[in-house]
């Protein structure tokens, strides 16, 4: 190969390179403002968020999750790890449901991890499933209002928040967290 030739390979590959790097650090930095918007969203509505939120080691927020079935299910939302008031890294969560359901729903949520185990938990083999493993309180409102800090000694809560749409039924259903690399 002349040098002019790899020279112009070696141009046409980072061209085609540099705008999917500048789209995937787009997507980061927009991931993080939503999940960043949704956990304050959730701590300007859930007194109980807030509290347990400056207690918490870390704090993973899925601002939208979308979940559809007729018969057989799935869902999916991509989110961001806050530690310190930072996004360190990026997770998507998935999941599939089989049985008598119908409907579309969005919703956000996210997870308090209350010590560095239960944080460990997430990255450990291929995927961290949500009911195994360590224990994870899901809080509603009512549940939060009348939680204090001191009452909590759960490894993991959870917050479910803005859900928009119908989905009714019953089934059975998994639901699998996966670290995402954005670079």
């Amino acid at each position: 190969m002349s040098r002019n030739a790899l020279l112009a390979a070696i141009v046409s590959t980072s061209l085609t390179l540099a705008p999917s790097a500048a789209l995937a650090a787009d997507k980061a930095a927009e991931l993080s403002k939503e999940a960043n918007d949704a956990l304050n969203d959730l701590y300007a509505k859930v007194d109980g968020a807030k509290a347990l939120g400056a207690k918490a080691h870390a704090i993973l927020v899925f601002p939208k999750v979308t979940k559809a079935g007729l018969g057989i299910g799935g869902l999916h939302g991509d989110g961001a790890l806050i530690k310190d008031g930072k996004t360190v890294a990026y997770y998507s969560t998935s999941g599939g449901s089989f049985g008598l359901q119908a409907g579309v729903q969005t919703y956000g949520y996210a997870m308090f991890f209350m010590n560095p185990k239960a944080l460990q938990e997430l990255d450990k083999a291929s995927g961290f499933e949500v009911g195994v493993g360590p224990s994870v309180v899901v809080m509603d409102e009512g549940m939060a209002k009348s939680s204090t800090t001191k009452t909590m000694k759960d490894d993991i809560y959870a917050f479910i928040f803005g859900q928009k749409g119908l989905m009714a039924g019953l089934g059975i259903q998994g639901n699998k967290i996966t670290k995402k690399d954005m670079k």
